[in-house]
């Protein structure tokens, strides 16, 4: 019997993460190929107590469905926490839970895009948001990143030939360059998007994550209201409670919520209501401080070890925060190539490859830096360092 899939998942490529971390199983590997935070990081014990507290006061009803648009006090606490960072007022009407931030781009995938329509991305861009998007057929184009953030004279050019319908952004050490965009570049931004209809889709899983350096305001600071802001508890409370949001306004939360309701009528209401009570006993800056310095030691150790083994002629970047940094190999060689080699040095990364719509043999990689310890860290880019100047060699 053959079974008849929907043209559109021809269109689609299997998650290169996932066959990537198929390597990685092989516990002699040292991997920088994932994007897991630190699990030294979670706090085991306060949730604990958290989901107990949850459970002993308010049992039967954190048990039932809830409604689509979640858990009331906990979207007033992510619009709270808007204002007091950034002094951008928020109503709790404009957030939606979500299962994930990945599960606002699906969302916003199914409310915006109808087939062939134009959208931007950075390039490189988030290969999450590329599969997500990939589904609705869109076209694709992109704009090159410099290190202070998108190339606004080519992004200008871009919006006003195509007109696209949204741009994806991640302007918080992007991933997965690393790269953030500074206030200037956002304001520029800013400047540029007013005179178009295109959305601009603000994603930020990493923002939390600052270890050098001050925080920059959103883009949808500087912006009329043409914005959707995606956000998550993945990183800074736990990837396994599959919390994130979308912020919109109320126009657009209505289709969102409408297809959010088509999709799982509402998330995990047992894990809103549990990271609620966590974040009510507990002091979340405290918790974001201890993150920020474990994971610019563990960046701190990636760019020193860099430095010391890699040849002279690659390029990194060096991130102020985040999980990730972005390696640049000399013209003509496929970080893919890189990969076959390296694994037979037992240490894993991200080829290019996947960050890009359409871009074969791309010459960069990414690394991740928040799930090894010093050690492997160490160990590891010396090893891939051996890599590199072995096909550095075979030229």
């Amino acid at each position: 019997m053959s079974i008849k899939f929907a043209d559109r998942m021809n269109k689609v490529q299997k998650s290169f993460i996932r066959e990537i971390l198929k390597v990685t199983e092989n516990h002699e590997v040292i991997s920088f190929a994932g994007g897991l935070p630190n699990p030294v990081s979670f706090p085991v014990e306060e949730i604990k107590k958290a989901a107990q507290k949850v459970l002993d006061e308010n049992g039967s009803d954190v048990l039932q469905y809830s409604t689509t648009e979640g858990y009331l006090p906990l979207r007033q606490y992510i619009a709270d926490r808007y204002y007091k960072r950034f002094g951008l007022k928020v109503n709790a009407d404009e957030i939606l839970i979500t299962n994930g931030s990945q599960q606002g781009l699906d969302l916003i995938g199914k409310v915006l895009l109808n087939k062939e329509d134009d959208i931007l991305l950075e390039r490189p861009g988030y290969l999450g948001a590329i599969q997500a998007f990939s589904i609705f057929e869109p076209t694709f184009h992109s704009v090159t990143l410099k290190d202070d953030g998108v190339d606004t004279e080519l992004l200008e050019k871009t919006l006003e030939k195509y007109k696209p319908k949204l741009f994806y952004t991640v302007p918080n050490f992007q991933n997965p360059s690393g790269i953030t965009y500074s206030e200037e570049n956002r304001k520029a931004l800013a400047s540029i998007l007013n005179k178009y209809d295109t959305v601009l889709i603000e994603d930020d899983p990493y923002g939390e994550l600052r270890f050098i350096g001050e925080d920059v305001p959103p883009v949808r600071t500087y912006l009329h209201d043409n914005s959707i802001m995606l956000g998550s508890f993945s990183k800074i409370v736990s990837p396994a409670m599959r919390l994130g949001w979308i912020c919109a306004k109320v126009e657009i939360m209505d289709k969102l919520i409408t297809a959010k309701q088509a999709a799982d009528l509402h998330s995990n209401y047992f894990s809103q209501r549990v990271v609620y009570q966590y974040l009510t006993d507990n002091d979340i800056e405290d918790h974001i401080k201890k993150i920020r310095e474990l994971y610019k030691k563990q960046r701190n150790c990636m760019v020193n070890a860099i430095e010391k083994y890699f040849p002279s002629e690659i390029k990194s970047t060096k991130p102020e925060g985040g999980m990730f940094l972005w390696v640049t190999l000399p013209e003509g060689i496929s970080s893919l190539d890189l990969f076959d080699v390296a694994a037979k040095q037992n240490v894993a990364f991200v080829p290019g490859d996947p960050f890009y719509t359409g871009d074969k043999g791309i010459n960069t990689f990414r690394l991740n830096y928040t799930n090894s310890s010093e050690e492997m860290i160490e160990e590891g880019i010396k090893r891939l360092a051996e890599s590199i100047k072995q096909i550095i060699s075979t030229r």
